[in-house]
C-alpha cells in the first residue's frame, strides 16, 4: 500500500496566491458563497494581503504535499473579556477534496495551536455549520464542543 508524500504546514508566500485562490473559492462555495454571492475579488485580495501585514493580527497557514497546496487555515488573535492574554479564532479551514481523510485538516489545526502557543495564547476556538458532518468528526477529536449557538447580523441588512 503506497504511503502519502510528506505533509508540510507553512505560512503562505506572496507567490502562493494562485495556489491559495481555488481553495479559498472552495471554502466559500462550501458555505454557499459562490457565483453572485461569492466574495468580490476586492475582498479576496484584501483577505490575502492581510496575511502579510505586520500590524494586522490575521494569519494563514497552508498545507503542502508533493509541491501542491492542499489545504488552508486562516486565524486571528483578538482580545477577550475573560482572558488577559487574548484568544485565537480559527476562522477558515479547508482541505482539498482529494486530500480529505489524510490528516491535512488535523495538521492545519495543530499548526494553529502551535502558532497560538508561540504567541502565548491559550485558547483557540472556531465555529462550523451544524451540517458539516465530516468536519465535526475531526473537530470532536481535537477540541471540545462548547455548545454555544452563534448569532450574527449584517448591519447593512439589519431590521
Amino acid at each position: 500500500m503506497p504511503t502519502e508524500p510528506a505533509l508540510r504546514i507553512r505560512p503562505p508566500l506572496q507567490t502562493d496566491f494562485k495556489a491559495w485562490l481555488p481553495l479559498w473559492d472552495g471554502y466559500n462555495a462550501f458555505y454557499g458563497r459562490a457565483g453572485e454571492t461569492a466574495p468580490p475579488l476586492k475582498v479576496t485580495r484584501k483577505t490575502w494581503s492581510r496575511f502579510f501585514e505586520d500590524e494586522v493580527p490575521v494569519f494563514a497557514l497552508l498545507a503542502e504535499r508533493d509541491g501542491a497546496v492542499v489545504g488552508l487555515v486562516h486565524y486571528l488573535y483578538h482580545r477577550s473579556t475573560t482572558r488577559p492574554e487574548g484568544v485565537c479564532y480559527l476562522q477558515d479551514l479547508l482541505t482539498a477534496e482529494s486530500q480529505r481523510g489524510t490528516g491535512v485538516g488535523r495538521a492545519l489545526i495543530e499548526g494553529v495551536y502551535s502558532a497560538a502557543r508561540r504567541a502565548r495564547i491559550q485558547r483557540v476556538y472556531w465555529h462550523t455549520h451544524a451540517s458539516n458532518a465530516a468536519g465535526r468528526r475531526l473537530y470532536d477529536k481535537v477540541a471540545k464542543n462548547s455548545g454555544f449557538i452563534v448569532y450574527a447580523v449584517d448591519l447593512d441588512a439589519a431590521p
